[in-house]
């Protein structure tokens, strides 16, 4: 999740619980990771090395539990939705069973180039607004999504759908009219 995402939560900041979406604790697993990593290359003493070397892995085998939790087999599938091979029809699949919470896979998937039209516009209703975003420049989404995404109160997504090729040719024409108007009232014209 990005630092800028934390404001589409409010409602939860103002009680200090924001949710912990795959984003989060794969990003922490991530740190931690690397903390690991960066112990392995110091000189300790043996018995403080090994003390937190078993304290790191204990955290990162805690995070890959949670990760687990919001989506089984997480690691997996994020494996299949990286690979090459990767086929529409996975992707779709992948998008029906993710849970909500699942940031991170479905933002991988909302990026993939072979995410179809049908995949995209499931994943145009996300609450997540880099999900939304990414499905608003996708090559492959239709035009009813984008003219959904058009319309988010969100947002300002039409700024992307305006320079989208698939964006229908009228819609088009009236967000970079919206944009030149923009364009102008910030000239002072």
């Amino acid at each position: 999740m990005r630092r800028s995402d934390l404001v589409q939560y409010k409602e939860e900041k103002e009680t200090g619980r924001i949710p912990r979406t795959s984003q989060i604790v794969f990003g922490e697993r991530q740190h931690l990771l690397r903390v690991l990593d960066s112990l392995e290359g110091t000189s300790l003493p043996i018995a403080r090395m090994q003390q937190e070397r078993r304290i790191l892995e204990e955290l990162i085998h805690a995070r890959t539990r949670e990760l687990n939790h919001i989506n089984t087999a997480w690691d997996e599938k994020i494996g299949l939705v990286l690979s090459a091979e990767a086929k529409p029809e996975m992707l779709e699949k992948l998008t029906k069973q993710a849970p909500k919470e699942d940031f991170y896979l479905l933002r991988l998937i909302s990026e993939h180039p072979r995410a179809n039209a049908k995949t995209l516009n499931r994943l145009a209703r996300h609450p997540y607004g880099a999900i939304r975003e990414n499905v608003a420049r996708h090559p492959n989404a239709d035009a009813n999504t984008l003219t959904l995404l058009s319309r988010d109160k969100t947002q300002p997504l039409w700024y992307l759908v305006a320079f989208n090729p698939n964006t229908p040719t009228p819609l088009q024409r009236k967000l970079r009219d919206r944009l030149k108007r923009l364009g102008d009232v910030q000239a002072g014209r």
